[in-house]
């Protein structure tokens, strides 16, 4: 698994991943709960080990992004 989910992209991931995750457990109730819970982890987990299986099917890589352009300005 080749890193492809970036700085920025982590961290939108891993706060929306957490508040869906609170959302699930706390506020909703039924099947949003259940849909809120296992979106929620997803993204929390894509976030943390930095790899996005949709984004690899896609050919979309942030990291890339990011570290051709921590080149660029070094």
């Amino acid at each position: 698994m080749k890193a492809n989910v970036g700085g920025m992209d982590r961290i939108v991931r891993a706060i929306l991943g957490i508040v869906l995750l609170a959302l699930g457990i706390w506020a909703l109730q039924n099947v949003l709960q259940w849909v809120a819970i296992i979106v929620g982890a997803i993204l929390l987990i894509t976030a943390l080990v930095s790899f996005c299986p949709i984004w690899s099917l896609l050919k979309i890589n942030t990291a890339k992004k990011e570290a051709e352009g921590k080149a660029a300005t070094t």
